[in-house]
């Protein structure tokens, strides 16, 4: 892994029964960068973020974050770690407003600015 890479996904492989959903993909975040997913429906980009954040256990590759394997840690522990999940469309709270949802994602931070917890 290059020095300045925060999060690596190497060779990553998720297979649903015998249906390889995701086969081999590879990638590396730098701090500070802002990447996106762009594929077609079916193509493994949700099953690759849900991967990455213990959602769905790969049958193979590495997904490191500074440098420490995340293959294996639970989903709440890697949301510790300040790696989290929101959902599209019809997954999220309903009743919440954008933001709202968004802050979920953080609800483990200790910032009172971005924490969900914070007082008003």
């Amino acid at each position: 892994m290059r020095a300045s890479a925060m999060l690596e996904v190497r060779d990553l492989r998720v297979h649903y029964g015998t249906v390889e959903a995701v086969k081999g993909v590879s990638l590396q975040v730098s701090a500070g960068t802002i990447v996106s997913l762009i594929g077609a429906n079916g193509a493994g980009k949700t099953t690759s973020l849900r991967a990455l954040t213990g959602l769905v256990k790969p049958s193979g590759g590495e997904l490191r974050f500074e440098n420490a394997s995340l293959i294996g840690l639970a989903p709440h522990q890697i949301v510790g770690l300040g790696i989290a999940h929101v959902p599209e469309g019809r997954r999220l709270f309903p009743k919440m407003t954008v933001l709202e949802n968004i802050r979920m994602g953080a609800y483990l931070r200790t910032n009172r600015a971005i924490s969900p917890r914070r007082s008003k």
